[in-house]
Parts: C-alpha cells; sequence; structure tokens
C-alpha cells in the first residue's frame, strides 16, 4: 500500500512537472511570431512618425526658431522688467520688433519693385553703355572676340521680348517666394510673442518632468542654458547691426545701387557665422560693379578691411562676454550646424555647443569626480 502512495504521488510530481515545460515550449513557439508581429508593428509606427515629421518640417522650423528668438530678446525682457511688469516688457520688446521690421520693409520693397522695373526696362541701353565704356573696350582688346561675342549675346537676350516675359515671370515667382516668406516671418513672429510671454511657465512645466529631488539643478542647468543662447543672440546681433549701420553709411557715401537694401544684406549676412559677413561681403561688392569698378573696388576694400576689425576687434569684445566657446569649437561647430540644417543649422550651432559646455561642466564633470578610489583597492597598493 505504501509503495502504491510513492508510485502515485511519484506520478503526479512528474505531471506536474511536465505541465510547465509544456506551457514554456508552447510559449517558445509563439514567441517568434509575437516578436516579429511587435518589430514590424514598431518599423509601422516609425514610418508614420517619421511622415508626420517631415510633414511639420516647415512648422517645427517655425516653432525652433521662435523659441530661438524668444531665448535672445528674454535678456531685454528681464532687463525692462526690473522697471516694468513683464506683460509690458514683452509687449515694448515685441513692438520693437514689429516696428523694425515694418520699417526695413516699407523701406526695401518699394525700391526693390522700382529698382527690378527700371531694370526690365532700361536694360538693353543699361549694356550698351556698359559695352561702350573705356573699360569694356580694354578688356576685349585684351581678349579679343570671345569676349565681345559673349556680350553681344547678352545683349541679344536682353533685347528678345520673349525673354524679357521669361524674366518677367521669374521675377513674379521671386514675390510669390517673398510673399511666402512674409507669411512665415508673420507666424514666427506671433509665435516669439507668445514664448517670450509664457517662457517662465514653459521652464517650469519642463522641470515637472523630472524627479523632485533633481529639479533644483535641472533649473539651475536650464536657466543657465537659456542665459547662454539668450546672450549670444544679442551678441550676434549686435554685431549684425554694426555691420548694416556701416555698410549703410559706407555705400551711401560711395553712391552704392540701393545701398538700403545692400545693408539689409550685410546684416543679415552678419547673423550667419562665419561665412556670412564674406558671402554678404562679396554679394555686395559685386552689385556695386552695376555702377563703376571703382565702386565695386572701394566697396571690396572696405569689407576687407572691416572683417579684419570685426574678428579681432568687435567679435572678440561681444562674443567673450556673450558666450564662452573655443575658438576651436566655433569653427567645428558652425561647419557642421551649416551641413546638417544649412543656415538655420549654421546660427543655432554655436549656442547648442555652448549649452553642451555648461552640461559638461555642471553635470558630467562634478559626476566623475565625485567618483573616488575606495581605500584599500588595488589602485592604491
Amino acid at each position: 500500500m505504501r509503495r502504491k502512495t510513492i508510485k502515485a504521488q511519484t506520478a503526479a510530481t512528474e505531471e506536474l512537472m511536465n505541465q510547465p515545460k509544456t506551457a514554456a515550449a508552447a510559449i517558445a513557439r509563439i514567441n517568434p511570431f509575437m516578436y516579429g508581429l511587435l518589430g514590424a508593428l514598431g518599423v509601422l509606427v516609425a514610418l508614420v512618425l517619421g511622415g508626420i515629421v517631415d510633414q511639420l518640417a516647415t512648422v517645427l522650423v517655425y516653432i525652433g526658431v521662435a523659441i530661438f528668438l524668444a531665448l535672445g530678446l528674454d535678456p531685454i525682457v528681464t532687463w525692462i522688467e526690473r522697471k516694468l511688469p513683464r506683460p509690458a516688457a514683452v509687449a515694448i520688446v515685441v513692438s520693437v520688433v514689429v516696428l523694425a521690421f515694418a520699417g526695413i520693409l516699407l523701406a526695401i520693397v518699394p525700391i526693390l519693385v522700382e529698382q527690378i522695373s527700371n531694370l526690365i526696362k532700361d536694360g538693353p541701353k543699361m549694356v550698351q553703355d556698359f559695352m561702350a565704356s573705356d573699360w569694356f573696350k580694354s578688356i576685349s582688346e585684351q581678349f579679343g572676340s570671345t569676349f565681345d561675342d559673349a556680350a553681344q549675346g547678352v545683349l541679344s537676350f536682353i533685347q528678345d521680348p520673349g525673354n524679357i516675359l521669361n524674366i518677367s515671370g521669374g521675377v513674379f515667382a521671386v514675390g510669390a517666394g517673398i510673399a511666402g516668406g512674409f507669411t512665415g516671418v508673420t507666424i514666427v513672429l506671433i509665435l516669439t510673442l507668445y514664448f517670450m510671454a509664457s517662457l517662465r511657465s514653459m521652464k517650469k512645466v519642463s522641470a515637472r518632468f523630472v524627479p523632485a529631488y533633481q529639479r533644483e539643478t535641472f533649473s539651475g542647468l536650464l536657466e543657465d542654458v537659456s542665459g547662454a543662447v539668450g546672450r549670444y543672440v544679442m551678441g550676434q546681433a549686435s554685431l549684425a547691426l554694426i555691420n548694416g549701420i556701416l555698410s549703410l553709411i559706407m555705400l551711401t557715401i560711395i553712391g552704392a545701387p540701393v545701398p538700403a537694401l545692400l545693408a539689409l544684406i550685410a546684416f543679415i549676412g552678419s547673423m550667419i557665422p562665419l561665412v556670412g559677413t564674406l558671402s554678404a561681403s562679396i554679394i555686395n561688392s559685386l552689385i556695386c560693379l552695376i555702377v563703376s569698378p571703382i565702386t565695386a573696388l572701394i566697396a571690396f576694400i572696405y569689407y576687407l578691411v572691416y572683417m579684419q576689425i570685426e574678428a579681432y576687434v568687435l567679435s572678440p569684445r561681444i562674443m567673450n562676454k556673450a558666450v564662452a566657446v573655443p575658438g576651436a569649437l566655433v569653427v567645428i561647430a558652425a561647419v557642421a550646424g551649416g551641413a546638417l540644417g544649412g543656415i538655420l543649422g549654421a546660427l543655432v550651432a554655436i549656442p547648442v555647443a555652448a549649452s553642451i559646455i555648461i552640461i559638461v561642466q555642471k553635470v558630467v564633470f562634478p559626476t566623475q569626480d565625485a567618483k573616488v578610489v575606495p581605500p584599500g583597492t588595488l589602485s592604491e597598493r
């Protein structure tokens, strides 16, 4: 009887042991299918998210530029806030920015339309006068008939009414692009207004995503990063404003065509690190060729001198106070940002580099310094 009881218990135990193995085998057979299905769903979700991001790329760029401008204008708002409430300070800053933008449009657009109309109407005569100049004759004598044939081809192109219509169509296309750009600028200004008004609340909400015991450190780090971005934007805007004002004065003195437009080109170019000032200087000097080669030469010499002063006098004094980034990292960040995101990438690359440096100095380095070798380890022996 006892043996039968032992055998029954053994059989029951084996049956219980076999049941989990059978379930595990069934799960093992099901898992590859489930893993494949989940993987396929993950890829599908990633593709859908990628498509959404691609469709919203323009909107995301607007939001990024608006946040960048809000952080850049926040130091001015903070300074005005010492005497006035924050809503009034935000309203003053936004009003000044909108009035400046409207003033630029009112000063540039009518002149630009007039100059384009005159260029279409007087283009053939300008080419004939250019070909009759002593400078053109000397170049023709130096290079022979090839240069003269090329000039005649340009004159024939301009005199053809069909080509004039093509040029007009291109001008209309440029006008449509300008209208689209104006719409984008308007959206960015509106978003900048909202972001400036709610910047502090946005920072507080961002801190809520961090555990409570780390919020104080995170808030301090966020303030340092936003301050670095703001100081960089103000420093770069100061350099661009200096270049724009000096360009307007110089180009007006030498009689350059549309000096206000060329000054705006110089201002926009100076907002782009490294290559912006050089590119704008070359463009303005080439446009001055419309007046005379001497005017273009004077403009080129002026910009050559100005770039040296900006590189060795203005930029170190302004940007060292704005954001402390080593020179090598400035070059690397600007080139990498331009390669990844074009002009916008080059604009935000240096403040991003400054933010990374701040994070490394205040998070990574203290963490590494706190890692001390325990006593009695092999390294101390």
